[in-house]
């Protein structure tokens, strides 16, 4: 493992959050393929997987990560089980702004069948304290829908504040869709 992997790497009590790697692919499968039917309007729906290969994994994901890790653009973090190895979903940093702001963006997904386990806390607030420590952000914001209550609790319960909605912010669904603004800031 490269030092810039350990840097980027953290454990808690029940998870593993590190960058993706090609020996992840088979868990990485796994989690996609035994994801439940949507369960919300904001949960994704289980992806075509049949032209997924070890090769595509390696190309489309790890690599095309790393390079995106390399030029300071996103951080994409796999959250693993640590009990099992098991990969339950991921979060993502991306950089917004450097420079005199030192401002990411916070994006989180945990696989719906481990939902309700409080591992998308768990993986939030780890993965905060590598885009503090580790990554040197001063600020990280987190851009929920206003009707995305999962979300927001999680937010809210790590001690995300919030602090405004920004109207007609992001085009999803086929339209501008208002968002809530919660942030943090390092300590």
């Amino acid at each position: 493992m490269k030092t810039e992997e350990i840097r980027l790497q953290l454990k808690t009590d029940r998870l593993v959050i590190r960058p993706l790697q090609n020996q992840d692919y088979e868990r990485w499968l796994e989690g996609c393929r035994n994801r439940f039917p949507s369960q919300y309007k904001y949960d994704d729906d289980k992806m075509d997987l049949s032209g997924w290969t070890q090769q595509k994994f390696n190309d489309d994901v790890v690599s095309k990560l790393q390079k995106y890790a390399d030029q300071d653009e996103a951080y994409v973090f796999g959250v693993f089980r640590r009990s099992d190895q098991k990969q339950i979903g991921k979060v993502e940093l991306e950089t917004i702004m450097r420079g005199e702001f030192q401002w990411g963006l916070l994006g989180y997904t945990i696989h719906n069948q481990f939902w309700r386990n409080g591992y998308g806390k768990e993986a939030v607030k780890g993965t905060l304290n590598i885009a503090f420590k580790n990554l040197q952000f001063h600020r990280i914001e987190a851009h929920i829908n206003v009707d995305n209550e999962p979300s927001i609790k999680l937010a809210e319960s790590i001690g995300m504040e919030y602090e405004c909605t920004r109207k007609g912010f992001i085009f999803e669904f086929n339209e501008w869709t208002d968002n809530l603004v919660y942030y943090m800031n390092s300590k």
